[in-house]
């Protein structure tokens, strides 16, 4: 009989066995690869197509976003609100985004209705007409937006930091204008589309309980489709030219009361042998709510509701960067206390609790995103896009588990200098 008066044991998150649910692979006839993750109790299927159209291709500035955006907005045979009402009728939800190297359509439905949706997402992808009424329209409604979100310090903040690590020439530092959205033509749509979707490259990504028959509808619909195959092109790489000072104040509105705070320096992508390690490292500094960061600016001094520092995932090069929001009287402190903390973290180890703790959160976070088809695919995707295999994953596991303190103070000397990083606040 079970002891209901007897403490369970706990067991560390550091001690599980991870494993990574696998997928299985097939190419179509026209040499795009699919990737299918086929688990999962409810009868939900996630389909991810990801082109490489991000806004490094593009030579005119946000022709990749409107590319993207205006799929849904007409093709031949349908226009926007049909198309709109054909995805709501079967209660599916068709979604796409646009970032710097890939570009996206996601379609989450129910599993019996997947058959019937393929040939319209299909169609989406090779008969978009980009209807010249549709495009003033989202012209409107995105510079209705800009001009909101220029009133944001967190917002300008968020633009400028990207500028001065990249160089503005480069696609991760280049940013929206009026002017740029003004200057946005149908012409200019039509070819990004056709360049870069009609006849350029995808790879595709199934996630759920699929139908037995997955790979006959998926060559159906999408194999005979005029695309180059799924190969990862050559990166559009301008050079990374950033800017040479360090220090920035800028004033955006002189009513508001807090100021937007972006500490960040360039750092490796993912094949570098230090990136997995300095997850870790991150972790303990800035990376959850348990971190030093949180607990010094927010918990101690009262200086911030949150204070966060991430990895940025892009594929050139990445990031390291500090975000927070704080009264503009203490904004000067609150950096001085980010400095202090990779000071501490330079001279001192860190101790073997605070350790713990960090790598029991982070092996959790794992668990958390193995939870489901949809996670699993999205673990997929990353190592996938980013040119890696699943022994990244695993790799990343081990270094979580048995890294030290002494690693872990040398790459803080390394990479948490104060003089490399780019100082801005934003007021």
């Amino acid at each position: 009989m079970l002891n209901r008066k007897a403490v369970p044991e706990i067991t560390d998150a550091v001690k599980f066995q991870l494993s990574l649910p696998p997928h299985r692979k097939i190419t179509l006839r026209n040499g795009v690869d699919v990737y299918l993750v086929n688990m999962g109790t409810v009868d939900t299927v996630m389909m991810n197509v990801i082109f490489y159209a991000g806004n490094c291709y593009e030579s005119e500035n946000l022709t990749a976003a409107a590319t993207n955006f205006m799929l849904k907005n007409g093709t031949r045979s349908k226009n926007a609100y049909q198309i709109n009402d054909f995805f709501e009728y079967y209660g599916a939800y068709l979604n796409r985004q646009a970032g710097h190297e890939t570009a996206e359509l996601t379609l989450h439905c129910m599993k019996k209705h997947f058959a019937e949706l393929l040939p319209v997402v299909s169609e989406l992808m090779t008969d978009s007409i980009f209807p010249e009424e549709e495009l003033r329209i989202y012209i409107k409604n995105m510079q209705q937006r800009l001009q909101v979100n220029l009133r944001k310090n967190d917002f300008i903040a968020g633009r400028l930091i990207d500028t001065y690590l990249f160089g503005p020439s480069h696609p991760y530092g280049r940013y929206s204008s009026m002017e740029d959205y003004a200057a946005l033509q149908v012409d200019g749509v039509k070819k990004f589309y056709k360049q870069y979707y009609q006849e350029g490259r995808c790879v595709i990504f199934i996630a759920g309980p699929l139908p037995d028959n997955i790979d006959t509808l998926i060559e159906t619909n999408f194999g005979s489709l005029p695309l180059t195959g799924s190969s990862r092109p050559d990166m559009a790489n301008a050079d990374i030219l950033p800017v040479h000072e360090k220090k920035y104040r800028v004033t955006n509105d002189a009513d508001s009361v807090q100021g937007a705070i972006r500490i960040a320096r360039n750092f490796p992508n993912r094949h570098h042998p230090d990136f997995q390690k300095m997850q870790v490292l991150n972790n303990i500094f800035g990376g959850f709510f348990g971190s030093r960061l949180m607990a010094n600016i927010r918990e101690e001094k009262g200086y911030t509701y949150g204070i966060h520092s991430y990895l940025t995932n892009l594929i050139q090069e990445s990031a390291l960067m500090i975000s927070t929001e704080a009264g503009k009287d203490v904004t000067e402190a609150t950096i001085g206390e980010v400095y202090l903390e990779m000071k501490r973290l330079c001279e001192e180890p860190i101790p073997a609790d605070e350790l713990k703790t960090s790598k029991n959160f982070m092996i959790g976070t794992l668990l958390g995103d193995l939870d489901g088809p949809f996670q699993v695919a999205g673990r997929w995707k990353s190592l996938i896009l980013n040119g890696l295999t699943e022994d990244y994953f695993y790799r990343g596991i081990e270094i979580i588990k048995n890294i030290k303190p002494g690693e872990l103070q040398e790459l803080a000397n390394k990479y948490l200098n104060a003089a490399d990083f780019y100082e801005l606040a934003v007021f």
